[in-house]
């Protein structure tokens, strides 16, 4: 069963009542919460409807409830707690020692009430788990999401291993001012090794967050867990962008992966089984302040409803490496894995570890159970060419092996109809392939660099990109959730990273279901605002900016690639012009000269800006021939 929680609404947008919750801070007054109201009996008075989802992080079990007072006339005669809810009109006929009101800001909900509640009732409310009123953003509106912009992190230090965090200021540029990090660490048993603020820069800049500089500041031990993000008194988005780079005294050792989507969701998918030679453990990182009980984690095939279910409980806050093979042990790359999440945990992290000593990090996907195949998708051509698309990276293929892997991400999807198309830098089509129309349980994988040598094609400019796109020549349905995981093998030293992400669609003044999508603002999205985080020496940065347009946009980009301190003050600019529907791949040592990257120091970053068109980006590090990583970048 999944947790009975609200988290995030395709229409409403993501929800701050169980953030508010689950926050540590809140957690750890519950106690005293739950305490006062075991002294008794107690009668509930839920004017939002909030008490299935307190129920759910609480268990209000052991709690003496005598009734339900709604305030709803439409909710009167319903199931609260497997009780009838009743009018709150007839309060002051209660019997109950207490009144426990399921509101936060409860001033104003007892206010209208006080002339029911009978004389000598103790009343109690959700305000009793309020953080501090110096962390709020908006303090008129204590659930405003602005007040519970987290996250989540994988965070480690161990076994020479390392984990860095790099996120921005993006809030500055929103008017915010005085913004910090409330920072909060857990093992990997949910106990709490650490608890602090950070300042962030005054304007956009970055802050990098290092375990290695956490483990020696606080004095710890080696640690595996969740490190828990809070933007405090900030401004115009609710979201905790970063990017999670893993390195280690080896050099050999090194990823990079993306933010964890700040919603617990029911189902995840994207996950691959283990190739030959490999093992793969999902991170289950517990997001809540109560266990997650046995059999209430599982996997299963896609495509097959038999659900292996994990037995073992998890406790608050903690973290524990699920090795898939343990639940599937017949799953084998190409298949790929739902995860059933009952909405425990926030996007997860998966390792990959092979036979050759090298690792990987990636994340998981959002399953959507809201979405249905949408009938008009095949006809939008005329007005949106290309429609929904999906770009990533074609790297040189002399180098590395790139692979795309198309992965259903809806539970309502039973085939794909799509295709890859492969394009040169400059835009020019290459080489195309038709999956036909997959079916749920279909995983098939494709290797581009094979696809072109079989299509007699090279890449003129050593690189390129591919775009998984619909394809409705055999017919077929689709919802516009199209996601494809991508899979980059370097040939010189056998390291591998992967990415996936989800379709677009892009640069066209023309708007359909929220398409082109803005980050801010209504569609259509048609500019780019892209952090790019740098790596410390001697790892090199790269960069892989695509120009993907559904329908033919500005002939070229233009392009800015702001070089900043870590307090955001700009140090240099160059200009890039990318074809429409090409990309372009650079270092950061090609692109800014020696003294220029000394002048911008450590902790900068590069803002690509460009007001002419939307781009899609990768990122990653280059440690030489020894390994190197890469991700899709995060926008704001």
């Amino acid at each position: 069963m999944a947790l009975a929680i609200e988290t995030f609404d395709s229409r409403k947008g993501g929800q701050s009542f169980f953030k508010a919750l689950g926050h540590p801070l809140a957690a750890r007054q519950a106690g005293a919460l739950l305490d006062a109201l075991r002294s008794g009996s107690v009668a509930l008075y839920d004017p939002h409807g909030l008490a299935q989802g307190f129920d759910a992080l609480y268990d209000l079990s052991r709690i003496a409830v005598s009734e339900v007072f709604v305030q709803d006339v439409n909710a009167v005669g319903s199931v609260v707690l497997e009780r009838l809810a009743r009018p709150v009109t007839e309060l002051r006929d209660s019997k109950a020692d207490s009144l426990f009101v399921l509101a936060f800001d409860a001033e104003r909900p007892i206010h209208h009430i006080r002339h029911l509640i009978p004389a000598g009732m103790q009343v109690l409310s959700l305000d009793a788990l309020r953080i501090p009123a110096e962390m709020l953003s908006n303090r008129s509106r204590y659930l405003d999401p602005l007040n519970f912009a987290t996250n989540f992190a994988l965070f480690r230090d161990a076994a020479g291993q390392h984990t860095r965090l790099v996120t921005a200021n993006y809030w500055a540029g929103y008017g915010a001012e005085h913004a910090a990090l409330w920072l909060c660490l857990f093992d990997d048993q949910g106990r709490i090794l650490a608890q602090w603020q950070q300042a962030l820069p005054a304007g956009v800049g970055s802050l990098s967050l290092d375990s290695r500089e956490i483990r020696q500041r606080f004095a710890l031990g080696e640690f595996t867990g969740s490190l828990f993000l809070h933007a405090i008194r900030i401004a115009g988005h609710d979201i905790v962008k970063y990017a999670l780079d893993t390195y280690g005294d080896d050099q050999h050792v090194l990823s990079c992966t993306h933010d964890a989507n700040a919603w617990p969701a029911e189902r995840y998918a994207g996950l691959p089984a283990p190739a030959p030679g490999e093992k793969v453990l999902l991170w289950v990182q517990n997001s809540h302040p109560c266990p997650i009980p046995a059999g209430s984690i599982g996997l299963n095939l896609m495509g097959d409803e038999r659900v292996a279910w994990l037995e073992r409980e998890i406790p608050p806050f903690g973290t524990y490496p699920l090795d898939v093979s343990t639940l599937l042990p017949e799953a084998v790359w190409p298949q790929q894995l739902e995860i059933r999440a009952g909405k425990h945990f926030v996007r997860p992290r998966y390792e990959v570890f092979a036979d050759n000593g090298r690792q990987r990090i990636a994340h998981a996907n959002v399953e959507r159970a809201d979405l249905a195949s949408d009938p008009r998708i095949p006809a939008l051509a005329p007005l949106l060419g290309k429609g929904y698309l999906l770009p990533a990276p074609v790297l040189p293929p002399q180098r590395w092996r790139s692979l795309v892997l198309p992965t259903p991400m809806a539970t309502g999807q039973q085939e794909l109809p799509v295709k890859v198309v492969v394009y040169d830098a400059s835009g020019q089509e290459l080489a195309s392939h038709s999956f036909g129309r997959l079916a749920r349980h279909d995983s098939v994988a494709l290797d581009v660099s094979e696809l072109l040598e079989a299509q007699g094609q090279r890449l003129p400019s050593g690189y390129g990109h591919m775009e998984l796109q619909y394809d409705f020549s055999g017919g077929g349905c689709a919802d516009g959730w199209l996601h494809g995981l991508f899979r980059y093998q370097d040939r010189l030293n056998g390291h591998s990273a992967e990415t996936s992400f989800g379709a677009h669609v892009f640069n066209t003044v023309l708007t359909y279901n929220g398409e082109p999508q803005s980050y801010t603002g209504a569609p259509p999205g048609l500019s780019t605002r892209l952090f790019l985080r740098l790596g410390p020496v001697p790892a090199d940065t790269l960069c892989h900016l695509i120009y993907p347009a559904s329908t033919p946009w500005h002939e070229r980009s233009d392009t800015q690639l702001i070089l900043c301190d870590r307090d955001g003050t700009e140090q240099a600019r160059r200009h890039l012009a990318i074809p429409c529907g090409g990309s372009r791949l650079w270092r950061y040592s090609e692109l800014f000269d020696a003294e220029e990257r000394q002048r911008a120091g450590d902790g900068a970053y590069v803002l690509i800006r460009d007001l002419s068109c939307r781009l899609f980006g990768y990122h990653g590090l280059l440690l030489g021939a020894l390994a190197f990583s890469l991700d899709h970048m995060f926008g704001f």
